[in-house]
């Protein structure tokens, strides 16, 4: 009697080798990095670019904000892409352009007549080719580790936001002054030309692409689910309460605190690395303990009272009836905890739509997220116009729990 020949539901396909997974996590970080340190470092040269250009607050808004429209409006095409095509073609066809562009503004980008229109125009065309890099490393990810080990894996490729910022702060304000833009455009082509290359060599499609789900039956576009967009639109939510602190924070510090530049670097430095360890702390416990709407909940609830007490110890820090060190650690604490979820959260949204999904829904996201980028600073302008510190501080642990209804798990 012969027997049938194995199917794929008696003999399930062998997990792909762990070291190739982790060259896989590997280039994607790098690439997450190489865009972070772009468009969170090259607010840091703000004094370089008002020196060397003679660049008002009025420029300085529209060169910061290029990058992140251009990230905004691209995030949902490369996503599309990304799940018609695959990560791989999409993540190296994105970052070659964002390094053109880069690289284009090296040259191009110099101080004189016009550039401000050249600067904007080069860091909107690097952002809507950069916009491949956050789904296409994300499908990939999603691809390669398995359902017990993704929550830990996407957290470590979340931690490139973290660690990407610290290195464009640390690296690229010394480099503008001291050798001009010409060499910090060329620095961040660079990086980007390194996760190019590791890419090229590391990230290649995973040998399962398809999950027994998308076997069984053709899913229907993420775009066109509503509980995916309001997933989506609870991450955007809850990352502007973040970008209060990345994007105002060294302000807050210097105004509030009279803090002199080494207190503003040191304190910065100490938050991102701080976030960068509660991201991957954060995806192991949602590997082990599985329930991940559990923990956003709780995250939620920490970082809004963080927010409040930050609030109350701003306040009585302005009538001097405290001392600088606790606002201080308070800040630190709120950045920390505001940035411990991402990766978790992410998984949880690459989970409910598959693998053969993710790109588009991942992109979904971070659109929404990148528009937040693009508005937050403009909301914090007008609360410290018609209020302080402490109004802020409040409205950022409102937006906090504002996300918990679109957060939450979905009713059964």
């Amino acid at each position: 009697m012969t027997m049938p020949p194995p199917t794929a539901t008696s003999c399930p396909p062998k997990a792909p080798p762990l070291a190739q997974r982790w060259k896989v996590l590997i280039a994607g970080f790098v690439a997450n990095a190489a865009l972070i340190a772009a468009t969170t470092g090259l607010p840091t040269t703000a004094l370089s670019l008002s020196a060397d250009y003679g660049f008002g607050h009025a420029e300085l808004a529209w060169i910061f904000g290029s990058m992140g429209l251009g990230l905004a409006l691209s995030e949902l095409p490369w996503g599309l892409l990304t799940d018609r095509w695959g990560d791989r073609p999409v993540l190296l066809c994105g970052l070659l352009a964002t390094c053109l562009a880069l690289f284009g503004l090296a040259i191009g980008g110099q101080p004189g007549d016009g550039a401000l229109t050249r600067l904007c125009v080069g860091l909107l065309l690097a952002g809507l080719a950069g916009g491949s890099v956050n789904a296409a490393s994300g499908r990939a990810v999603m691809a390669w580790f398995g359902p017990g080990e993704r929550g830990l894996a996407m957290s470590i490729r979340q931690t490139a936001v973290p660690l990407g910022g610290l290195l464009g702060a640390c690296t690229l304000p010394p480099l503008a002054c001291q050798q001009g833009f010409a060499m910090v455009f060329a620095a961040l082509a660079g990086l980007c030309a390194l996760a190019c290359y590791l890419t090229w060599n590391w990230l290649h499609e995973a040998p399962n692409q398809l999950t027994t789900e998308s076997m069984n039956h053709v899913l229907r576009p993420a775009w066109r689910e509503a509980q995916l967009w309001r997933l989506a639109l609870g991450i955007g939510v809850l990352c502007m309460p973040q970008f209060v602190i990345l994007s105002f924070g060294a302000v807050f510090i210097h105004e509030q605190l009279d803090g002199n530049l080494l207190m503003v670097s040191a304190s910065l430095a100490t938050l991102q690395l701080g976030a960068a360890a509660a991201r991957v702390l954060s995806g192991h416990w949602s590997d082990r303990h599985g329930n991940r709407h559990l923990y956003l909940w709780r995250c939620v609830q920490a970082a809004a009272v963080a927010y409040l007490l930050l609030a109350g110890a701003t306040a009585l820090q302005a009538q001097q009836l405290l001392p600088t060190a606790p606002v201080l650690a308070l800040l630190i604490g709120c950045g920390i905890v505001i940035s411990a979820w991402h990766g978790v959260a992410y998984t949880e949204l690459a989970s409910q739509a598959g693998v053969s999904r993710a790109g588009t829904t991942l992109a979904m996201a971070n659109s929404v997220v990148f528009l937040g980028m693009f508005l937050t600073p403009t909301l914090v302008a007008v609360g410290l116009e018609h209020g302080d510190w402490s109004w802020v501080w409040c409205a950022a642990a409102l937006l906090t729990f504002a996300a918990w209804p679109l957060l939450r798990a979905p009713r059964r």
